[in-house]
């Protein structure tokens, strides 16, 4: 999927440890897609980091006319906050 981050998407990512390869992991192969507010749209897999811990990574993205621009990124703990069970 092609995409362009917002400036703050840049900051959050380099500041919470997120590389572009799982960025682009998520957009690309995400294990579940789910609207949210403002029209904004959630992109979220889960993955183990190496620590055995499950985490959540969400990536959340306002489309635009074929434009995907990437607002923010983080990871979460709290799965079963964000997770929609089919």
């Amino acid at each position: 999927m092609r995409y362009r981050l917002s400036q703050h998407a840049r900051q959050e990512l380099e500041r919470r440890g997120i590389s572009l390869t799982q960025l682009e992991s998520v957009l690309n192969h995400p294990q579940q897609v789910v609207p949210d507010r403002k029209g904004r749209t959630v992109y979220q897999s889960q993955f183990d980091p190496g620590d055995g811990k499950m985490v959540l990574l969400r990536v959340i993205v306002v489309r635009n006319a074929g434009d995907v621009l990437v607002v923010t990124a983080y990871r979460t703990t709290r799965i079963s906050k964000y997770w929609r069970e089919s």
